[in-house]
């Protein structure tokens, strides 16, 4: 159970058996959780005041110990290809950034698990200001509520990959992904849920053990650890060959195939020298390459590989039997690139009256 600053209770970050406990610890009838729960997770209220099958004494008391605060759109911005791309206000100012893509297979949303990023990667915009702090559950969860209240469409597919290191906010991300796909909530299946991390190994390894079904996705961006090194520090922590081993260790506890992204930066890891590397790294693993063409971001590393050379790596892959998809660009007249919104509005903290 968390607690606000003002000593009210976070309790749209209690799951449904913590839900049980609270409600019977106020002296309140059982079935009262269920519908509590549900007013929350699935008809995604605002306010208890909306929770109309419940007594007003119930609600009162509610109102008066608890809180539903989470996060809330204070700028949309729309692609020419339909991705929307959500600045959200928390409740101390912070702002953190979601992403709404659409597919013919459903709805995708990308959602930040930190303010800011203490990972330092050199081409990233999210690590610009470093860590301000890590996001409650409430919050991962009502980026997606929000979105769904918005459009009024259900979101089927949940992508960790927004602002911050997952891994570096484990316990809350954890428990955020067990309530979103609790079938009393939104019921999310965890097959639909990615979760993309620089790798860091011990939580890797760890997160694997909590026998979740989800998608995971290493955030590689270079074959060696030489090169690794200069692109992310992360790398002067953790080897190429101990991210390796927690990633088969991953596919033999799963059977599921792992992701790895490599952003493309021109002439520096994307040579058909890094490809063959690539390819002698992965080879025989059950894996899949999404090659990302690299976004702009001003004051940090590179440009973006050419589309020759991309498709030159992606050959090379291809030809020696690996996995591998260009990421298609969505959203890129919209700062959908992570951080970069954020980043425009004032180093990530904005107020009422300021946009």
């Amino acid at each position: 159970m968390t607690e606000e600053n003002n000593d009210k209770i976070d309790i749209k970050s209690m799951n449904y058996d913590e839900v049980k406990e609270y409600v019977k610890s106020i002296n309140e009838k059982p079935f009262r959780a269920k519908q509590l729960y549900e007013w929350i997770h699935k008809n995604l209220v605002l306010s208890f005041d909306e929770m109309t099958n419940l007594s007003k004494d119930f609600r009162v008391k509610l109102d008066k110990s608890c809180t539903i605060e989470g996060a809330r759109v204070i700028k949309r911005q729309t692609s020419a290809d339909g991705t929307s791309k959500f600045l959200m206000r928390l409740s101390d100012g912070n702002t953190v950034e979601s992403v709404l893509m659409k597919y013919k297979h459903g709805n995708s949303v990308c959602i930040s698990t930190q303010v800011g990023c203490r990972m330092g990667c050199r081409f990233c915009a999210s690590t610009v200001g470093g860590l301000i702090r890590s996001l409650k559950t409430s919050e991962m969860l009502d980026q997606i509520y929000e979105i769904q209240r918005i459009t009024g469409e259900r979101v089927s597919n949940v992508i960790l990959m927004g602002i911050g290191e997952p891994l570096d906010n484990y316990d809350n991300v954890v428990r955020f992904i067990r309530m979103l796909s609790d079938e009393n909530g939104l019921n999310v299946s965890q097959r639909n849920i990615t979760l993309s991390t620089c790798g860091l190994v011990d939580r890797l390894r760890k997160l694997v053990d909590e026998h979740l079904t989800i998608t995971i996705a290493i955030s590689l961006h270079a074959p060696n650890d030489e090169l690794r090194k200069e692109m992310m520090p992360i790398a002067n922590k953790y080897t190429i060959a101990e991210i390796m081993d927690a990633c088969r260790y991953y596919i033999e506890k799963t059977g599921r195939r792992i992701t790895f992204e490599y952003s493309m930066v021109e002439g520096k890891n994307d040579t058909k020298e890094c490809a063959m590397q690539l390819v002698n790294l992965l080879r025989g693993m059950n894996c899949h390459v999404n090659l990302i063409p690299l976004n702009p971001v001003e004051g940090r590393m590179g440009k973006r590989s050419k589309g020759a050379d991309i498709q030159g790596f992606k050959l090379v892959l291809e030809k020696n039997h690996i996995n591998v998809t260009i990421r298609r660009e969505m959203g890129s007249d919209i700062d959908a690139a992570c951080g970069q919104l954020r980043n425009k509005n004032k180093g990530g903290k904005m107020h009422e009256g300021e946009f």
